[in-house]
């Protein structure tokens, strides 16, 4: 299948097909850590921009399940941006053990990441929210170094989440930390549709 471009014509918008692939890239490992706003907001920008350049990719989140606004606008890029969630709704629990559900399915995930990866199929595969998925004990550190170590030399690939491993952040080629200076829900400003979902 052919990547698709979107034109836009007199307001609206059409979509024609591209030539030919884009040049493979030089693949590199980035980070998006910290807890300030905007780490899965820099990666959908990233996908975004190489999606401008017909370039595909995978977007897998972790700890995430209910319907996003990113979900409903790369459904109008023409396939350039696969997502897929392995979280489910609600809470994870944080207390203890992680529930045995959560764990399965962020392995599930990892796997199809990996898969993604390696398919020949995607330029950039994004693991949103895996630095978390880490932290509560959902997966283990050695897993997601054996994907970096089975990273193809053509594959982006990007990491989000608070709490990155000093041992991720050695790896990567690019690490931002989002630190949070003021945040409107400490002033009771709930999550908005199309803003924060």
């Amino acid at each position: 299948m052919q990547a698709e471009r979107l034109v836009v014509e007199s307001g609206t918008m059409k979509s024609k097909r591209a030539k030919s692939r884009p040049p493979a890239l030089q693949g590199q490992v980035q980070i998006y850590t910290g807890d300030g706003k905007g780490k899965t907001t820099a990666a959908l920008g990233l996908a975004l921009r190489a999606a401008g350049r017909g370039y595909r990719t995978y977007f897998g989140q972790f700890m995430k399940a209910r319907s996003s606004g990113e979900r409903a606008a790369a459904r109008r890029l023409g396939g350039l941006i696969t997502f897929a969630t392995f979280g489910r709704p609600g809470l994870i629990r944080t207390a203890g053990r992680p529930d045995p559900e959560d764990v399965r399915r962020a392995r599930r995930g990892l796997d199809l990441c990996r898969k993604a990866m390696l398919s020949g199929r995607y330029d950039i595969v994004v693991l949103d929210e895996i630095n978390v998925a880490l932290h509560f004990g959902l997966l283990g550190l050695p897993d997601v170094l054996a994907l970096l170590d089975e990273k193809p030399p053509s594959v982006e690939l990007v990491l989000t989440g608070r709490r990155a491993p000093e041992a991720l952040i050695r790896r990567a080629g690019l690490v931002t930390e989002m630190k949070e200076i003021k945040h409107y829900f400490q002033a009771g400003v709930p999550a908005r549709h199309g803003i924060e979902d």
